[in-house]
């Protein structure tokens, strides 16, 4: 049985964090949130890591990550940057990459087994991980059968600020039928408020089942991305902040109807920086897993 990937965005540059929340550290051990996720998916089976960077972090990655996985599991890195683009839709004036929809693109040419892909600055936890593997593991690579992980919006959202969540519809049998990506969710008064389109608030309910980026998917997927990419690309040639989102390619799969996407669950419980002031939050969360002994002192 192939192991499956395990693709870690982590090309965004966290201007809400102020800085690179990737290389961050959240233990006295020096831990970053990337090393609990390795650590759980290569504890649930995956046997290749692959890191989507700014090209200019390239040697920061690799010096912390390459001797953790020596000789545990392949790792390659690929780039995503504001030129990784066809020359007609570069843009000078752009100043970020086009989104994770886009980072998914990069990895194109070197996964060709069963990959799940992560957010680089998201604690999913253990069981999540377990439960992506095995669903993975039994999926034939030809086939069109992809999934994502679940949580509760309540679950999910920063008591500091906004964040942006893909907002899914699922079906009686735990199938998505639509995810929207909702870019600004926020706290307000005790009551979750999301903005429409026209930038108004609205209540959202704080049991909406919503996506934090972690899918499952064969090499398959791959065949949905480049040409709305391109259609995307040519209809915001002009907009420089406009993100091409990993929602958007989920969406196109599911209006094909080739393929299905099963919303998997677990009692994992989410966590993740957004901004400065959630760290303290997600220090504290991370020791008591530690003193728990769900993880190692050292998880290295």
């Amino acid at each position: 049985m192939e192991k499956p990937t395990l693709v870690i965005l982590a090309a965004g540059m966290g201007s809400r964090y102020g800085g690179l929340k990737q290389m961050d550290t959240f233990t006295p051990e020096g831990d970053t949130i990337i090393d609990f996720s390795i650590y759980d998916a290569l504890q649930a089976g995956f046997g290749k890591f692959v890191f989507i960077i700014r090209k200019r972090f390239e040697k920061d990655f690799k010096d912390i990550f390459n001797k953790k996985l020596e000789g545990k599991a392949e790792v390659v890195y690929v780039y995503q940057e504001l030129d990784s683009v066809p020359e007609k839709y570069i843009n000078p004036e752009r100043v970020k990459p086009w989104g994770t929809g886009h980072a998914l693109l990069m990895a194109k040419d070197v996964v060709n087994e069963n990959f799940a892909i992560i957010n680089g600055d998201d604690f999913y936890g253990k069981e999540a991980f377990e439960v992506m593997a095995n669903s993975l593991m039994t999926k034939d690579k030809e086939s069109y059968q992809f999934n994502t992980m679940a949580y509760l919006l309540k679950n999910t959202v920063s008591e500091h600020g906004y964040v942006s969540r893909g907002e899914c519809e699922v079906n009686e049998n735990g199938f998505l039928t639509d995810v929207t990506e909702r870019t600004h969710i926020e706290k307000i008064d005790g009551k979750l408020m999301r903005k429409d389109e026209d930038g108004n608030f609205i209540s959202i309910d704080e049991n909406t089942i919503v996506s934090m980026n972690f899918w499952g998917f064969t090499p398959k997927c791959f065949n949905f991305g480049n040409r709305l990419f391109e259609e995307f690309l040519e209809a915001n040639k002009t907009n420089i902040k406009a993100e091409f989102y990993i929602p958007s390619i989920v969406n196109e799969i599911l209006k094909s109807g080739k393929a299905t996407v099963e919303v998997l669950k677990s009692d994992a419980k989410w966590f993740g920086v957004t901004y400065k002031e959630d760290k303290e939050i997600v220090e504290k969360a991370i020791k008591d897993l530690k003193e728990q002994g769900v993880y190692p002192t050292k998880l290295w």
